[in-house]
């Protein structure tokens, strides 16, 4: 399952907390397009470092399908960032 929402939020410690809902089903619109010129951008490139092209492309797949459930943690200097990948 390829990810739909990302969730950011930013804790300030004297100030409010900040949510932000990144619809990423919205990137897959124009990636769907641009397919094929991304397709010929990879295969050369595996070509050029001798890479075997459809290990590439599996990767990059499995990679984008393990993103849901991602849950990161950032704390710095009194601010806390989390994003949370669903």
């Amino acid at each position: 399952m390829t990810p739909n929402i990302a969730v950011v939020n930013i804790e300030y410690q004297h100030w409010q907390s900040l949510h932000l809902w990144l619809p990423l089903f919205l990137l897959w619109i124009p990636l769907i397009l641009l397919s094929p010129f991304i397709l010929l951008v990879v295969l050369a490139v595996c070509f050029a470092l001798r890479i075997n092209p459809w290990r590439a492309i599996a990767a990059f797949w499995a990679l984008s399908c393990s993103l849901p459930g991602t849950d990161l943690h950032v704390r710095a200097e009194g601010k806390n960032i989390r994003v949370k990948i669903n």
